[in-house]
């Protein structure tokens, strides 16, 4: 029990409660990791040409940073444990800004995942922690309202990366957008220092204490994660091709996308607002019953090709970006609440989830495509569902029901 102890003694030492200023910097830090991962996607034909490869080569960066991101979270956020968190975030953000200043001068396919890889190392340091920072902080009433706050830059930047990498490719190029990444690393980063209170690390800890996968309720969060976004990433990589299938135009399109983010922030910050008054497991239950119906009604407008009604597929947008970011707020809420002492780990270890999840359900939608924009969100469907039922079935087994 002594070291338990030790390590409540140091974490506790920024206790007292900070106001908006802290969780909006790491917001901003989560937001630039999350444009760092998701915009460089609109950007891969011209990527390609720029570096004499194939769109399908080019293609194998954004790989590179998934992967690398599900590898190296759980391994840094162990490694790291010790580390002062500031310091650690600071630290973590001017790697990322250097490391996209790499990628943006990368003169070969090979330097540029090099880069890639280095990137994901960085956020695979800084997400992480930045959450688990938010979560020590916050008032115990208002915790995950912050974690949804510091989500939410993540959130953000997932939402509006494909529209405005659309955009953006458009008025500047690959190499000047990474460049504004790393720049807007390095804002968040003064901020960091500005505004964050001194927050020491925990005990040095090392990999042992990937154990906590041993402990009841980790890894059935965990798998509901990947589940989750299985289902919530099985039709959303392939979103454009459905929406190109009910005849809209390009415009239409963006608005769209535009549209699932807008449901996507605020069903971060709503789903914040209810884990802290109805519990984790009510909002859970809900986010993956309103993915299920929003896929079922989006599936019947793909095979009966619903066309002429923009209103009817926008509300069904905003329900689906909705649905699918109103998971993290309460998985990352309740794993902090059965693991506080290793909160950065169980965090990183979701964030890990997440990626896996990510890739997935890309692979599924690839593979069910083929067959018609219905058959892909019949896929995400049914894995929602199978969310819904593991999500019912382990609130029977959860101490109080929750």
């Amino acid at each position: 029990m002594g070291d338990v102890a030790e390590t409540i003694d140091r974490t506790v030492e920024a206790a007292p409660s900070v106001g908006l200023g802290v969780p909006l910097m790491l917001a901003l830090g989560t937001f630039a990791v999350g444009t760092d991962a998701f915009i460089v996607a609109a950007f891969l034909p011209a990527m390609a040409d720029g570096l004499a490869v194939t769109p399908a080569e080019a293609g194998h960066s954004v790989t590179a940073f998934a992967l690398s991101y599900a590898i190296l979270a759980p391994i840094i956020a162990t490694l790291a444990s010790a580390l002062p968190r500031r310091a650690l975030l600071v630290g973590a953000l001017a790697f990322l800004a250097l490391a996209n200043i790499g990628s943006a001068l990368a003169p070969s396919l090979g330097i540029l995942i090099a880069t890639r890889v280095a990137a994901a190392a960085a956020a695979a340091a800084y997400s992480p922690n930045a959450v688990a920072a938010a979560g020590l902080l916050a008032r115990p009433e208002a915790k995950a309202r912050t974690l949804a706050l510091v989500i939410g830059g993540l959130t953000v930047a997932t939402a509006i990366g494909v529209p405005l990498g659309r955009i953006a490719s458009v008025v500047i190029d690959w190499r000047a957008a990474l460049g504004l990444v790393a720049t807007l690393a390095l804002i968040a980063a003064v901020g960091v220092v500005v505004t964050m209170p001194r927050v020491a690390g925990a005990s040095r800890v090392g990999m042992r204490r990937m154990s906590v996968l041993k402990r009841p309720g980790v890894a059935g969060t965990l798998f509901l994660t990947v589940l989750g976004m299985s289902a919530a990433y099985a039709p959303y990589a392939f979103t454009v091709p459905i929406l190109d299938a009910l005849s809209m135009t390009d415009g239409a399109v963006v608005c769209m996308l535009v549209l699932y983010g807008a449901g996507a922030i605020a069903g971060n910050y709503v789903a914040g607002l209810l884990t802290d008054r109805w519990g984790a497991g009510r909002v859970l239950r809900f986010a993956y019953a309103h993915m299920t119906v929003t896929f079922a009604g989006l599936a019947a407008a793909s095979l009966w090709l619903i066309q002429g009604r923009p209103v009817l597929i926008g509300a069904l947008m905003v329900c689906w970006g909705a649905g699918v970011w109103s998971q993290n707020p309460a998985q990352i809420h309740r794993l902090i609440a059965i693991a506080p002492l290793e909160a950065p780990l169980v965090v990183a270890l979701n964030a890990s989830a997440v990626y896996v999840g990510i890739a997935l359900g890309t692979a599924l939608g690839g593979a069910t495509i083929g067959f018609g924009g219905s058959v892909t969100l019949g896929c995400g469907m049914s894995l929602a569902l199978m969310a819904l039922l593991c999500a019912r079935t382990e609130r029977r087994s959860r101490p109080g029901g929750e």
